[in-house]
């Protein structure tokens, strides 16, 4: 084989076994999630029905539903709807699930994007700051707070900016979605500034190192004796060769922002995944969890594999074997 022949063979060969696993991690996740639902306590019939049907009717809607079936024959019906692409209809909402997932989706991706792109924004200056001032004052003040950021959790900084930029200054609104586009990038901001401070304490941090470990190296010096200024060799050189170590750990934190948009959308009045995953959990909605549980671990599972091949992409020294 050609040495040229030899990378794109190594990608393709690594991009089969992290699908491979992919796949098995997603199983899992199925698995878990069907188990767990049927032996936690409570009946999705007397949820609906409420506490004073008759036993009849219970019994009535149980079978309709196929609850009184035996957990492996529930499984095997479920997988086998799951290969044909049927997720099946909500118990609560009486709605297919697609329809229900559909109408909710668009949210929670906007709310990850937004957060995604205010980590981006905010720890990227820090770092570069934090790393040009090794140990002076703006790089202990930056490390000060990325410490005090790692403890507060996201409700309570939600709670913060709410009462901040949207009761007191009216900057902003407080919660919803909006009716247009205009509205709808305003009610993002807090809800993404709110999931994306979660996660830059650990961005700064991991950039910063990463900066530090370039700034020493000979093409930064020769950089500086070209004459560029600070900045652009901040940026053009110095954040750009220690950006794949973050971009790892940016790949993993977005796949936490998709799981902690529950919080997030709760605080902020969302009607995105998050908000409908935790009303299906109270109402025992089996199937609208198991959808949204699949959906989500999916995304989960598609973003570490895109953050892997990326860093491979940008980093020939990524060995795929």
């Amino acid at each position: 084989m050609t040495q040229a022949g030899w990378p794109a063979r190594a990608l393709r060969s690594y991009t089969t076994r992290r699908l491979a696993s992919a796949v098995l991690v997603v199983a899992g996740v199925v698995v878990a999630t069907f188990v767990l639902l049927h032996i936690v306590p409570g009946d999705p019939a007397q949820t609906v029905l409420g506490e004073h049907a008759t036993p009849a009717a219970l019994v009535q809607l149980r079978h309709q539903w196929g609850l009184d079936s035996s957990l492996p024959t529930q499984f095997g019906r479920f997988v086998s709807n799951l290969v044909r692409g049927h997720l099946g209809a909500s118990y609560f909402y009486h709605e297919p699930v697609t329809t229900l997932i559909g109408d909710r989706i668009g949210q929670s991706a906007a709310l990850v994007a937004a957060a995604t792109l205010f980590a981006v924004l905010i720890s990227v200056p820090l770092a570069a700051i934090a790393a040009s001032n090794h140990d002076r004052f703006p790089d202990h003040l930056v490390r000060g707070v990325s410490v005090v950021g790692l403890g507060m959790p996201s409700f309570w900084i939600g709670i913060v900016l709410i009462e901040l930029l949207a009761v007191r200054l009216t900057l902003l609104p407080v919660g919803g979605w909006g009716t247009d586009l205009g509205t709808h990038l305003e009610s993002l901001v807090l809800p993404g500034l709110t999931a994306a401070l979660a996660i830059v304490p650990i961005l700064v941090r991991s950039l910063r190192v990463g900066m530090l470990d370039v700034l020493g190296a000979d093409f930064v010096a020769a950089a500086r004796a070209k004459g560029l200024g600070e900045t652009r060799v901040l940026y053009a050189h110095v954040a750009r060769n220690a950006l794949i170590p973050t971009l790892t750990l940016l790949g993993l934190n977005i796949a936490f922002l998709v799981g902690s948009t529950v919080i997030v959308e709760q605080v902020f009045a969302l009607n995105g995944l998050g908000s409908l995953l935790l009303d299906s959990i109270t109402n025992r909605d089996f199937p609208v969890v198991q959808a949204i549980t699949l959906v989500l671990a999916t995304s989960v599972v598609l973003i570490n594999l895109a953050t892997d091949l990326l860093a491979a992409r940008l980093d020939p020294r990524i060995r795929l074997r």
